[in-house]
């Protein structure tokens, strides 16, 4: 086991993939000379060359355009967006191209592309620099979407998007870029956990509580308050948010009885509001309270001095498991 930040892991992910397949090649706003914004591709340029790690013009439209191109003569592209809230401008090409040319073609055009994207806050940045647009894509089928916590499972699963045939759109919490942990940088591909697996990463008996990326660090910080009272909470990091592994959420629900589910990105028609109804439409017998959301508020994300007050926090969390527990002294007598 090596310990590398999550920054490195994906890095090390990206080099190992390229390493394996000549085919792979990167794409991005400033990933060549400079190794990106977040020098996620730093060294790569020196290692394998202007062919295969291409600085592109400022137009996200035109890089997963070409993307698409590549894809067609069977290369493996994979993508950097440079910014969360860069990715509208390229919107147009994931849900009509990427998204459906396997499909429209009755399977004999694939698209293995890989859509890496910084995301979400906690990073005090500019507008258009924090924003969480997940639930765009998990709307849009024919792609994969993840969203990684930690630094070994960043490394494995962005070698797993990479050399999927399908296309994934891959979330980066940008936050824990520099948060450190042990990466098993030696195991094969094959042993790795599938990449749409959930992960129960806190065992518990009183409350499941479902989340991804950042937040998972903030919910395991809520487990152990809630533990000070007498509350065990059972975590689980999605890591797939399409497909779902809904087995092993149901499976943690009928053992807890009570949900709730976290998130950065607004609340209206977020992946909350589909993990909630698909949870009830499965295990409405068990529900031993109605599930509730904790997410991040109805409105543009805020200026970095106000981010705080936007994203989920300790006790919005813990609010929330109070209310499924019937306890007293909630914050709130709604979705949170």
């Amino acid at each position: 086991m090596t310990e590398l930040t999550l920054g490195k892991a994906l890095g090390a992910g990206l080099r190992q993939a390229m390493r394996d397949d000549d085919r792979v090649v990167l794409l991005g706003e400033d990933i060549g000379r400079l190794g990106g914004v977040f020098r996620i591709t730093d060294g790569l340029l020196d290692e394998f060359g202007a062919q295969r790690v291409i600085d592109t013009p400022l137009a996200e439209s035109g890089i997963v355009g070409t993307a698409v191109g590549l894809a067609f003569r069977g290369y493996r592209p994979v993508v950097e967006i440079q910014f969360d809230g860069f990715v509208y401008p390229a919107f147009d090409q994931i849900v009509a191209q990427v998204a459906k040319l396997h499909y429209r073609t009755q399977g004999r055009v694939k698209m293995p592309i890989t859509i890496r994207i910084p995301w979400a806050g906690g990073i005090g940045a500019a507008e258009h620099h924090s924003e969480s647009p997940e639930a765009y894509f998990v709307h849009t089928a024919g792609l994969r979407v993840i969203a990684v916590s930690n630094p070994d499972d960043a490394y494995r699963s962005l070698r797993q998007a990479i050399a999927s045939d399908d296309p994934v759109i891959f979330f980066e919490p940008k936050r824990l870029y520099h948060h450190r942990g042990e990466v098993d940088l030696e195991a094969p591909l094959a042993d790795a956990p599938p990449m749409g697996l959930a992960r129960v990463v806190r065992q518990g008996t009183d409350v499941t509580l479902i989340t991804y990326g950042a937040m998972t660090t903030t919910a395991l910080q809520a487990a152990d308050a809630a533990e000070d009272e007498g509350i065990s909470l059972e975590v689980i990091d999605l890591r797939s948010l399409s497909p779902v592994d809904y087995d092993s959420v149901a499976a943690s629900v009928r053992k807890t009885g009570r949900v709730v589910v976290a998130h950065e990105a607004s609340r209206e028609a977020g992946v909350a509001a589909e993990i909630i109804a698909s949870v009830t439409e499965r295990c409405f017998d068990y529900l031993e309270s109605a599930p509730l959301r904790v997410t991040g508020h109805d409105v543009p994300y805020p200026p970095a001095k106000l981010e705080k007050y936007h994203l989920p926090d300790l006790d919005r969390l813990l609010d929330a498991v109070d209310r499924v527990l019937d306890r007293p002294n909630s914050l709130t007598g709604v979705d949170a």
